[in-house]
Formats: structure tokens, sequence, C-alpha cells
């Protein structure tokens, strides 16, 4: 078995050209069918035949190396195979030629395995039967053919009920049942983080994540989406995504035969004519995080009644197409630097910072492949059953819903800083490459925080965490850091990941996610004996208690019968009452005057 490190880097002799060259006679004879050519295309290779086929890859060509990303929770291998001209594979070797880094991943959802059979064709084209080498010299591949291989080896024939094949498949989630695609910012998993680590190594400059779509019936075969939006990302660079590369791919797809459209929803479920819609996604989702790291994100969603055939073709040519369009384009490589310049200037810092959107009630009216289709009211369930006529295609003007604005903007610190004791924040911002310094000793510090209100935890486990819904009012004070908690400067490409993880208020946060649901716990209690006397000195003390208990009232009705309640009221006037709790540990502190004058660090 050959050794395979991560990375590496050979340089190809003329010798080993020549003797590769020669031997490209054989491959008439040689087996290069992939397991899904060989089975009807309608069937994807398992875990094994994956890395088998993966590894003859590397054996026969040296423009490809094979690797080990890192493992999942049941320790198997997650394999990475990197595709190199120039036999560059270690990202120092590759930045230094000037080269193109696209990401690939497949079967993140193993039931959906388009991904795996598309990029295992191609790399064979490319370096076992010499194809597309022309759009290539600048572009280095890496291929993730199988992220989620815990769920992928959960294989079986009834683990897509709405799909048209493979035969089999593999399950959505991973081996503790999370689903990988909604992990990217809380990076829960085993195999998210090892991305994330390969990421922070490549930075790459596109990813494309590969899937297929629940939902329902039209003509194409693909729809996609880019997240892209001027209010989420740097406005070049998601102008580049609109007018440079989605221009140039949705044509080269049209003359392949594969019109695609936007990932869109349908605002009644199922009913096409109800109107379209698409949002603006957030970093829990792998394409939107690639968004946030300042570099294009590109969904691909298979339609999953098309048969694999179909759906694994037309992937295909999205990534032929995608990587014609990288080599021909001279700006993406500069623009996203100016994107991480950005966001690491003082400039990024003086804009309010969108941390939720929402759809504008207006619309475009457009031209979408859809089929005929009936509504019937149904006589098992007394609800709409739609019926799609997959051979019978109808072209309809529709109202698409793709606007949005802020509906919550911030204006962002020059520095977080996050306790010691909230180590799991820490660690995970560290997955994320987050550049961040340590208190040398405990200090006092003027922040401005959050205080919670109106706290409610969801009933039911979500990805695995108990999420949390609240309101929050902006508080300033002076707090003590204690030594080992971490200061984050916001003069940092990963600044808009930061804000999104630690402003709780944005959507997949984490305190959304959990991370700080202990605070929202009261660990101290009263006697009613005790506050029954305490409210009445306090009443004689200051008697605009009195009034305000009255005016509270008001406002909650339902304290009137309820007596703890009354006397809860009062115990928050109290000193006694927990002066942490609803209390957001995490401080914003919002100029350099407010740390650096009182604090040392420790870089």
């Amino acid at each position: 078995m050959k050794n395979t490190p991560l990375f590496k880097s050979r340089s190809i002799s003329l010798f080993a050209l020549l003797l590769f060259a020669t031997s490209m006679h054989l491959f008439a004879s040689d087996d290069w069918e992939t397991w899904y050519e060989k089975h009807d295309k309608n069937e994807t290779p398992t875990y094994d035949e994956t890395i088998r086929y993966a590894k003859k890859l590397e054996d026969n060509s040296p423009y490809i190396h094979y690797s080990i990303m890192g493992k999942s929770h049941r320790k198997k291998d997650i394999p990475l195979l990197i595709l190199d001209m120039n036999g560059n594979f270690n990202p120092e070797a590759v930045h230094n030629s000037g080269n193109k880094v696209l990401l690939v991943n497949a079967a993140i959802h193993p039931g959906e395995p388009v991904g795996k059979d598309a990029g295992l064709m191609l790399f064979r084209d490319i370096a076992i039967k010499n194809m597309h080498h022309q759009i290539m010299d600048d572009i280095t591949l890496l291929f993730i053919p199988i992220m989620n291989v815990d769920g992928h080896e959960r294989f079986g024939p009834y683990n897509r009920i709405n799909q048209d094949g493979p035969r089999e498949m593999g399950w959505r989630t991973n081996a503790i049942n999370l689903n990988l695609n909604r992990d990217f910012l809380k990076a829960d998993s085993d195999e998210v983080r090892a991305l994330l680590d390969l990421w922070r190594l490549w930075n790459p400059d596109f990813f494309i994540d590969t899937h297929s779509t629940n939902g329902g019936d039209y003509q194409y075969a693909m729809t996609y989406a880019t997240g892209t939006n001027k209010e989420n990302m740097y406005e070049e660079l998601a102008a580049w995504v609109q007018d440079t590369y989605l221009t140039e791919v949705e044509e080269k797809m049209e003359n392949d035969g594969f019109p695609v459209f936007p990932y869109v929803t349908y605002k009644s479920w199922h009913d096409p004519r109800s109107g379209l819609r698409s949002g603006v996604g957030n970093p829990m989702y792998s394409t939107s995080y690639a968004n946030y790291r300042n570099r294009p994100g590109l969904l691909l969603e298979t339609h999953m009644l098309k048969p694999y055939k179909i759906r694994v073709e037309s992937t295909y040519r999205m990534l032929v197409n995608t990587i014609d369009v990288l080599h021909h384009d001279q700006s993406l490589r500069k623009i996203v630097d100016r994107a991480d310049k950005f966001t690491a200037s003082n400039d990024f810092l003086t804009k309010d910072f969108p941390l939720s959107f929402e759809m504008i009630n207006d619309s475009i009216m457009v031209d979408f492949l859809g089929v005929e289709y009936k509504k019937i009211k149904s006589d098992l369930t007394g609800g709409d059953w739609f019926v799609y006529d997959s051979d019978k295609p109808a072209e309809y003007q529709i109202a698409w819903f793709n606007q949005h604005k802020p509906n919550l903007t911030v204006k962002l610190p020059e520095f977080y800083i996050v306790p010691v004791e909230n180590e799991d924040v820490i660690e995970r911002l560290k997955v994320h490459g987050v550049e961040m310094m340590e208190l040398a000793d405990d200090k006092n510090i003027q922040v401005e925080s959050y205080k919670f209100s109106d706290v409610s935890l969801s009933g039911f486990s979500r990805e695995g965490r108990q999420t949390a819904s609240f309101q929050t009012e902006s508080i300033s004070e002076t707090r003590t850091y204690p030594k080992g908690s971490v200061i984050i400067p916001m003069n940092q490409s990963g600044a808009r990941l930061v804000a999104m993880a630690l402003e709780p208020m944005a959507y997949g946060s984490y305190a959304y996610w959990g991370f700080f649901n202990a605070i929202f716990e009261r660990v101290e209690y009263f006697e009613s004996y005790t506050m029954e006397q305490m409210a009445r000195e306090m009443i004689e003390e200051d008697p605009s208690l009195k009034q305000r208990l009255d005016q509270e009232i008001l406002q909650n009705p339902d304290m009137a019968e309820n007596p703890y309640a009354i006397l809860t009221w009062f115990y928050k006037q109290t000193p006694y009452y927990d002066q942490q709790h609803n209390i957001y540990p995490v401080g914003r502190i919002m100029t350099t005057d407010d740390l650096y004058p009182d604090i040392s660090v420790n870089n």
C-alpha cells in the first residue's frame, strides 16, 4: 500500500510524462469504467469500492494524489483526491504556482451521491483519458468523494422515498445523526471539522457542494444557489458571481442541453402557480459558509425525479463548465484578495452588519419550465394532493420573489472578548481559524453586551442541541475578565464569521444553538414568608415600587392571580437576585481606547 500523507509535492519528470503518454494506448484494454458506468448508470459504489477506484487513479497518474482528509465519528477515513497538472499537491506549492483552487464536496448527504459519481468520472477523464487539459493548467481541483462516510455506509434501497435512483444509496445524517449541512458554523461533527481544517490549509477560491433536491416537479435537471447578496458578502464579489460566473455558466449549461434555474421553493408548497421564492443563506450551510469566508459558494441541486443518469451527467457538465469559467477568468483571485482585505479593514466596521434578512414583497416575472399538474382534494386525508405529469412539459410565467433586505443590523465592535470558562465557544472559533489573543492577567474592561429577555428553549432537539429564542437589549458595563479569556480582533478576514457566531440575534449564532443556555437558568430562590415581609419593607422605603408593580400587572394581567409571580417581581428588585442571570458573557469592545491602555495580552 502506498504511503498517503495528507499532502505531497512531486515534480513530474520528462521521463514520467513520456512513460505516462506511452501507457495511454493501454487505456482501451484496462478497466477504467466507474462502478456507476458499469451498472447501467443507476448504481453508485460503496465506500470500499470508491476508495479502491480513487487509489487506482493515483497509482496510474502523476497528476493525482489520494490522501485522507480526516476521520469520521466511526473512525473511518474521509478520502480526498487532489488533481494538479504540475504535480503540486500541497497548499504552499499550489498557491506559489498561481493556480486557482476549486474545492468540490460530494455525499455530504449520501442519499444524494451524484457528485461522487460525476467527480470520479471527471478525474478519470482528465488524468487517464487526457480530456479537458486545455482548461486545467491553472486549476487545482480538490475533491471529497464521500464527506459523510458513516452515513454513506448506511446503504440501502429505501433511503430516499422521493428519488429516482440510484438503486441503493446512503443515509442523510452521520453516525451521531447530525445533518452535516447544518453544522458548518457550530462544527459539532468530526466530518465538518475535518473539512474546516482542509479549508484553513488550502483557502480555496471557489467551493461547490453537490446535492439532489426534494420539492415539486419541473423540467430542469438541476437548480443552483449561490447565496450571494451584496448585503452579506463583499459587493464586488457578489457582482462577479452574478454578472460573470452565472452569466457564462448558465449559457454553457444551456448549450449542453441542461438548462438550469436558481434553486427555489414555491410560495405555497408544491404549487408552482403560487409563485417562486428564494432566500439568503447563513453560515450553518456549506455554500453560505463559503460566502461568509469571502468565497463564492455554489449549491448544486439535481432534481430527484430525473433519472440518476441525467442527474450525474448534469453535475459532470456543471463541474466542467465551472472549471472552464475559472480557467478563462483573470479577476476572481484579485477580487477575493480585495474581499479579504476589506473585511479586515476599518471600512468594514463602519458599515451596519446584517444579522438576518426578510423577503421584500415584490417580485419579477420569469419564465419557468414546469410540467402540467393537477391539484386534487384527497379523499384519504382531506388535504391537497398534487399530481404532476412529467411527460407534459409546460412553461409558466411566474412571480419570483427573490429580493431581500436586512431586517436586523448591528454596528460591529473592534474586538469581542470571550471568558475563559466558555472554552467550547473558544475552541469552535479556533476550528474556523479565527485569530485571537489570551489575557495575561485578570482585567477590568469596559464592554457593551446584551441582556436576554423572553427566553424560550425548544421543546425538541435540533441537530442534537436545544436551541434558544430570545430578545436582547444592549447594556454597557465594566466587567472583570479572568486570565485566559480571549480577545478577538475584528481586523481579520474571518470577521463576518465571528459576527455571525457571537452576535446572539444572528440566525444560527452560538447563542441560538444553545452554547450559552446555562445563563438562562435561575439557581437561587426565595421562600415566600421571607419575601412577603421584605416586599412590605421595600414599599415602605420606596412607595413608587407599588406603582411600578401595578404597571407591571397591567402589562401582564396573569400576574394578578399568581402570588409567587408578584413576589418574584419584588425579588428581582433586590441585590439578592442573580445579577448575571440572562446576561450574555461575551463582551463587545468598541474601540482600542477601551482595551489597550488597561490590559496586556499574550499573543
